[in-house]
């Protein structure tokens, strides 16, 4: 049968269950969420003679609930008005809402007995034919369907996503030995394409995939840490960024997730796994039971691992001494193996580095992926028959961008295989059968597709659900067309190339604006290329232009250089706009000032859902000059021409720019204006967002895209929009809201947007507004006070306002 998801019931209003609602909403479907109804009014309620009969109390916990979830930071919306695609209600007034419903999820507390009370009750207004899933951490799914029916069974399955669902890519399908394959492929299908998640396949094993592997890693580390007498710090140090995971890193992570429901999960391994080789890593160090009984807990508790504390006034934060259980102030971590390691941007040669050191990190390093690999090795059949899928999972749900086997594989199979077993970390015959095989790595890459080493066939097989997707560097031995040492042009297949940044952080200097050019020269010289995408699939689009180049340059007051410098940037944007080829930017993650002003000039944007995009410049003392200025004031005149309404069309405009406003997810950026309405579109999944742009430039061409024409009637309104800038910007001067320094951007900026001192409304060019952008920007850019805030961000990362 044909399945489309429309509505969905979410049973369960908890941390969880209010954030997987919020995330059906994020991508446009209708979203019934229920609880549990009060057993009686709060203090509130009663005062105001209300009972248990007034819905507003039947409903206050999941109200509550979802009003919690919608106010906190990181928001689970793309989009606060997406909130009005959630209705809530209770279980006992408004179960039977589910009959309507494609999907029923439920995310009730982890306790069966509950679990079982509620999927009764499902079971008596369920549609047949719907999904049923589960939203369990741990509890067997195959223990769930006692006495359900048989529809039920057949349409049932865990879904296990991980928190905070919109940022967590991962969701764990586990099926039951009832549970329909058509469901499974229908889940396995709808999550990548239409939630945006790596999937993975699990079997209905004790913690399914991530978490056992996760925390049988953690739980290693929480004995190592004792065993080599390192701080908490030293390894946050050492599992952090440096090994390609997230900055929380290790005892970070466990404050904020809390040590007590670590405690727990370990717990529950260590008793529901008793054929588990490495069990014994899963009972507590003597620190930790310390920690639990104390209530350390971590950010719950205000202490864990860390503490902050006042040090001579000023706020510190204490590490917690694991010998002597007090906290101190930590000493600054120095290691050669590290500092090594830093000097490596390419992750996979790095870990060579970090393996290969002779001081204690580097004995750290091998001890910890040792055994990490010898017991993934182990896992197999167990928890999953292919080794790919405890990568996926580790990458998605812990953030790892290279998992057990990748990182095995960037060490050389062999050789650590042998290593292993001199340090008494024997991996498993398998791997000693792969290699007998010939098959000398985990991974390959053939015709541009990612393999993976199949075990039972002793071959390489295709990595399911990655044959759609364009992976660049699956790309890099065979289709590369031209490289500088900020880009790299591929060819992409149809006649479409796709253009690569690789500088730190992708921050835009003259390599990148080369790179930019030189892609538009060769797909316009020949007739077998139809456009150009610009994207890459590295944490991020592009942080903007070199500050720190810009920074050289105005210290040194090079100004006819910096002007230079500027005039290339506002050429290679405008071209973008005005090539004869179509070009479509995928931008995700950070799209900031530069990287902004690239795609504000493409003929199309498919943004990743989880694009952070904004014109920043403010917060540098300068304005936007990639041309991003006169794109603001050109876009101002086409909705005020259109609408009538020019004043409050370019104070909207002027605005957005002047706070510095930077969308949190693509779906907001329409809302600043950044993205269009009716030409640019979201993708929810990042990783099929280059498949996308290239299917958008295949469309423009199909279409006959033709060369556009430089604009030359932008309506400016001179004085009269100048005032009110300026009159605006005095005011929030007088109130203190900005300082001097803020005030006298707005001004250079009212000046742009108003076209200068033009005596009435007038129609002006692209070129006109660039140079007034431009110059604003070189007397800015010369002033003490912006060099100052250049300075502070190239130094602490951190904006000043001064």
């Amino acid at each position: 049968m044909k399945r489309t998801i429309k509505k969905v019931a979410v049973l369960g209003s908890g941390v969880m269950g209010s954030r997987i609602a919020c995330h059906y909403a994020n991508v446009g479907l209708e979203v019934l969420l229920l609880d549990i109804v009060p057993r009686e009014p709060n203090e509130k309620e009663a005062a105001k003679g209300l009972t248990t009969e007034d819905k507003v109390v039947r409903n206050r916990i999941v109200n509550d609930a979802l009003a919690f979830a919608i106010k906190s930071n990181p928001n689970p919306l793309y989009n606060k008005a997406f909130a009005s695609r959630i209705t809530t209600g209770n279980f006992t007034d408004d179960m039977a809402k589910i009959a309507d419903c494609d999907w029923t999820i439920e995310v009730v507390i982890e306790r069966l007995d509950i679990k079982k009370q509620v999927f009764e009750n499902v079971e008596k207004y369920r549609k047949p034919g719907t999904l049923i899933t589960s939203n369990t951490s741990g509890i067997p799914i195959n223990q769930m369907l006692e006495v359900r029916s048989e529809d039920f069974q057949k349409h049932f399955c865990g879904t296990h996503f991980f928190n905070p669902p919109r940022y967590l890519k991962l969701l764990e399908i586990i099926p039951t030995d009832k549970t329909d394959p058509a469901v499974v492929d229908f889940l396995m299908d709808y999550g990548d394409r239409f939630l945006g998640k790596t999937m993975v396949l699990c079997k209905d094993t004790p913690a399914f995939i991530a978490n056992r592997v996760g925390v049988a890693s953690i739980q290693a580390l929480f004995h190592l840490v004792k065993e080599m007498d390192l701080s908490v710090t030293e390894v946050d140090k050492m599992t952090g960024p440096i090994l390609g995971r997230a900055k929380s890193a290790t005892f970070r992570t466990c404050d904020v997730v809390g040590l007590d429901t670590l405690v727990l999960v370990a717990g529950g391994l260590k008793a529901n796994c008793p054929d588990d080789e490495a069990r014994h890593t899963f009972e507590m160090p003597d620190y930790i039971s310390k920690m639990t009984e104390n209530g350390w807990l971590g950010s719950k508790s205000g202490q864990g691992f860390f503490k902050k504390e006042k040090v001579d006034g000023k706020k510190v934060i204490m590490e917690l001494d694991l010998n002597t259980m007090e906290y101190r102030v930590p000493e600054k971590v120095k290691f050669a193996t590290l500092a090594a390691a830093k000097q490596e941007d390419n992750l996979k040669a790095r870990m060579k580095i970090l393996a290969g050191g002779t001081d204690k990190a580097g004995e750290f390093y091998r001890k910890a992926f040792y055994g990490l690999f010898e017991y993934v090795t182990n896992r197999i059949p167990e928890i999953t028959d292919d080794l790919y899928k405890i990568d996926d999972a580790l990458g998605a749900g812990f953030g790892w961008q290279l998992g057990p086997f990748d990182t095995w594989d960037a060490l050389g199979v062999a050789e650590t295989a042998k290593a292993m077993e001199e340090a008494g970390r024997k991996p498993a015959q398998w791997v000693y059968d792969m290699l007998e095989a010939g098959c000398n790595s985990f991974y390959s890459v053939k015709d541009g597709k990612k393999m993976y080493y199949d075990i039972p066939s002793k071959s390489y097989k295709v990595v399911p659900g990655t044959e759609d997707l364009i992976i660049l560097d699956n790309l890099r031995e065979t289709n590369v067309v031209w490289s500088n040492s900020g880009t790299t042009l591929f060819d992409i297949g149809d006649g479409v190339l796709n253009l690569e940044f690789h500088t730190k952080m992708n921050t835009i200097g003259s390599e990148i604006l080369q790179g930019i050019n030189k892609a538009i020269d060769i797909a316009e010289s020949d007739e077998k290329w139809k456009g150009l995408t610009i994207a890459n699939n590295g944490d991020n689009f592009s942080a903007g232009a070199n500050l720190g180049m810009i920074f050289m340059l105005a210290v040194e007051q090079e100004i006819e250089e910096l002007d230079m410098a500027v005039k290339a940037f506002q050429d290679t944007v405008m071209r973008i706009r005005y090539s004869s080829i179509p070009v479509v930017s995928a931008p995700h993650g950070m799209a900031l000032g530069g990287g902004c002003e690239i795609c504000l000039h493409s003929d199309k944007v498919v943004a990743a859902a989880e694009t952070y995009i904004g014109l920043v410049e403010f917060g540098a003392g300068v304005i936007p000059a990639g041309a991003g200025s006169k794109e603001f004031t050109l876009r101002a005149s086409d909705e005020f021409q259109k609408n009538n309404l020019a004043l409050p069309q370019l104070m909207e405009r002027f605005l957005t720019v002047g706070m510095a406003k930077v969308a949190t997810s693509a779906e907001e950026a329409f809302e600043l204006g950044i993205l269009r309405k009716g030409i640019d579109e979201v993708c929810v999944s990042a990783e099929r967002r280059i498949s996308q742009a290239k299917r958008a430039v295949l469309e423009l061409y199909e279409e006959g895209y033709s060369q556009p024409v430089e604009r030359k009637d932008i309506t400016v309104l001179g004085k009269k929009g100048l005032g009110l800038f300026v009159a605006g910007a005095r005011s929030m001067e007088s109130a203190k809201y900005i300082s001097e320094h803020d005030r006298i951007i707005s001004e250079e900026f009212g000046y742009v947007m108003a076209g200068g001192d033009l005596s009435q409304k007038t129609q002006v060019s692209e070129q006109y507004l660039l140079g007034l952008e431009r110059k604003a920007f070189l007397k800015l850019a010369m002033t003490k006070k912006s060099m100052e805030r250049m300075q502070s961000l190239i130094t602490t990362g951190r904006p000043l306002r001064n």
